[in-house]
This record gives structure tokens, sequence and C-alpha cells, in this order.
């Protein structure tokens, strides 16, 4: 691509070693972007950087080892991210799972899907805003889930914890429009990923996602990197404060029986 049209611009993913990360990386850095992917297994996010690097070779990739619920791995990766003053996307893609009966679940296992997707996400956001607005403005996009606007049984509190995203979203949206960083999320529905293993990979729970998706199929990584890669990009410079369902229409029906 002669004059990419992302060339100039760096961004920060987090979770960026695998799954949807990994895709919204590679999207970025074909499209010109210097990109810094975060996550906790150095190895992950070498194997990571390699494949960037070789479908991206004019682009600058960093890795960064750290926690999203840590704030001195946030603050540290966005340091790192900005180091030639040019971050203007950042994309909060990091995030777990939790199964089980809602009476049932323990406190830590609640604890730890709220802190990795809900603080995560506020960390990484906190820390990159202030580098985007000092540079001039950009975007940032969090990924959410059907899960925050479909109930889904024994998933309580991913559930809780990415209805939290979409309203985190809004707010920091209207709050940080005025210095021109635009704030919006996507929904994916079922995507297989190492995140989804355990509903993708049985018979029953994936055919019940088929039989609520009008386009009767699951989600690619790509699908949702698209939307992203859009929201991140000049393309949507009039957007903020959106959350954009990627879901092939499962929305439009009820939640998954699992």
């Amino acid at each position: 691509m002669p004059n990419p049209p992302l060339k100039g611009h760096a961004a920060l993913v987090t979770g960026g070693g695998s799954g949807i990360g990994l895709a919204c990386a590679m999207y970025l850095a074909r499209d010109g972007a210097d990109v810094t992917i975060v996550g906790r297994t150095e190895a992950k996010l070498l194997n990571a950087k390699a494949a960037l690097e070789a479908v991206a070779p004019s682009a600058r990739i960093r890795i960064v080892v750290g926690d999203v619920v840590d704030e001195a791995s946030m603050s540290e990766a966005v340091r790192v991210a900005n180091e030639d003053g040019n971050l203007s996307m950042c994309v909060a893609n990091a995030g777990r799972g939790a199964g089980g009966p809602f009476t049932a679940t323990p406190l830590q296992d609640w604890n730890d899907v709220l802190a990795t997707n809900l603080t995560g996400t506020f960390l990484t956001f906190k820390h990159a805003a202030s580098a985007i607005a000092v540079n001039g403005g950009g975007s940032m996009v969090a990924i959410s889930s059907i899960a925050g606007v479909v109930t889904h049984r024994f998933m309580t509190a991913y559930c809780v914890s990415k209805a939290a995203v979409d309203m985190l979203v809004r707010n920091i949206a209207d709050e940080l429009g005025p210095q021109q960083v635009r704030v919006n999320g996507v929904r994916p529905g079922l995507v297989p990923t190492d995140l989804s293993a355990g509903l993708t990979q049985s018979d029953a729970i994936r055919h019940d996602y088929l039989s609520q998706t009008p386009l009767g199929r699951l989600g690619e990584t790509d699908d949702v990197a698209a939307m992203v890669r859009f929201l991140c990009g000049p393309e949507s410079k009039w957007i903020t404060g959106q959350i954009v369902g990627v879901d092939g229409g499962h929305s439009l029906r009820r939640g998954p029986n699992l």
C-alpha cells in the first residue's frame, strides 16, 4: 500500500497475543500503524510479534509483558506505545470468563472477572486517554460482548462485567469528546478463540448459538477486527459513544441455552 491510512500513528492493543486482539493488531499494522501488544505471556507475544512483522514489515511492533489489572503495567505499556509521541489508537481487548450457577459463584471468581474485564479496561483507557489527548486526539475501542446486552444464564459475572464496560464507554466518550478522544465499543457474538473454547467446543451450545443467529454462522476474528479498524481510523471521525454489535444478528433473539 503506497500511502497507508494509519502511517505515522501508533496503537496499543491489550490481549494482543492471540484471538481477537491479535486480529485487531493485524488490521492496524497492515494499514501502517506502529502497534504495541500487551499480554501476560512473553512467548505468546513474541509469536504474535513475528506474525505481525510478517504481514506488516514496515510497521514497528513492540511487546509489553504485563497484566491489565496492574496500574503500573498499564502506565508502562502506554509509555512504550507512545515512545514516538504518536499514540492515537487504543484497543482494550484483554478479558476473561467464568461460568457456573450464580448462587455457587466463588467471590474470587466474581472479583477476578470484574477486575480483568472492567477494571482492566478502565486502567487501559485511563492511561491511554491522557497520552492520546496530548497528541491531539484519536480513538479508543473496548471489546465488549453480546453478553453485555443479552442474558447468558450461568455467566452472570461475565455478563455484568461487559454491561459495565458498555456504560464505561458511554461515560468517558461524553467526558473526553472535548479533547477529541473518541471512545466506542464492539460487542462480538460467539467467535472461536481460546477464551470461548468452552462454548464453541460443545456441540449442543454451539448449535444453540447458531439457531439464534440469523446469519447462521459463528463469527471470525476478522469480522470483529474489521469493525475495530473502522472505529480506530479516520473513516469514523464523527462517531463516539457507540456500542456496535458484530454478532451475525444474534442480539435480535435470545441468549444461549447453556
